[in-house]
């Protein structure tokens, strides 16, 4: 039997996360949501009801006190951000958080530092095109975004972020196709080819906004055909199946500068 796991991480905690948790209940998918509490940009979030209900029937994360990205912060704005975004989400679901994720995939060094230092266990990123954990559990990459960019977007996104030989292979297989549905159907082969991990992430309001619930539960039943329900994981569960140094190298500050969309 195949070795590959699959995971996917919904961000921004939007209204719509309850519909996208009733998909994935129909799919039979397990999933990470990354919960703000508010959303200084204008978007809404679920309620307080809502989270605790979501929390029940997947892993819950934090995305911030209120989707703030940590690199236009003051180093004490960014530690708040971080400390009370993860103290909120507990008070509310009534349950530990272990993992985060950095709000448009932008930080540094010294905010891998602040999610360590405030007990995480785990960060996620938004750095693409790796079938593979990554090497550092406050570094964890993702396959792909369900959305349909173009193929620019995706070179831009390789050559602007690290890992390179890593991604490679990936980049070689969404460069020979125009579609970006087949795209990811090639990159879930490859992941499978090779006892991988397939990671995907989208935002609920993204699908509504482009009506792409049709396409993502035929690409989800898809993954359900192919990979044993075992082999369907969340973020947590991942990590822990796979454990990964919780020490950071030294070096220059890191910036996952990939936006929310790209």
């Amino acid at each position: 039997m195949s070795g590959v796991r699959f995971t996917m991480s919904v961000d921004d905690g939007h209204p719509l996360d309850m519909r996208m948790a009733a998909l994935l209940d129909r799919c039979g998918m397990r999933a990470t949501f990354y919960l703000p509490m508010t959303n200084d940009e204008g978007a809404p979030v679920l309620d307080a009801v809502a989270m605790r209900e979501l929390s029940q029937r997947f892993e819950a994360g934090s995305h911030t006190r209120s989707h703030r990205f940590l690199t236009t912060l003051a180093a004490s704005d960014a530690w708040r951000q971080i400390s009370e975004g993860k103290q909120m989400l507990e008070d509310c679901i009534g349950k530990p958080v272990k993992g985060f994720c950095y709000p448009g995939g932008r930080y540094q060094r010294i905010h891998l530092l602040q999610v360590r230092a405030m007990g995480f266990d785990y960060a996620r990123t938004t750095q693409n095109l790796r079938i593979d954990t990554g090497t550092n559990v406050f570094e964890m990459p993702t396959s792909a975004q369900f959305y349909p960019h173009p193929v620019s977007v995706l070179l831009r996104n390789f050559l602007s972020q690290r890992d390179w030989l890593q991604r490679t292979a990936a980049l070689r297989v969404v460069m020979t196709e125009t579609d970006w549905l087949r795209r990811l159907h090639r990159l879930a082969d490859l992941a499978i080819a090779r006892d991988g991990v397939f990671h995907l992430w989208c935002h609920s309001l993204d699908i509504e906004r482009l009506q792409l619930w049709q396409a993502l539960e035929s690409f989800l039943r898809r993954i359900g055909t192919d990979i044993p329900e075992t082999q369907r994981v969340c973020n947590g569960q991942l990590l822990s199946s796979a454990p990964l140094p919780r020490a950071m190298a030294d070096g220059d500050p890191v910036d996952d500068s990939m936006s929310d969309r790209l």
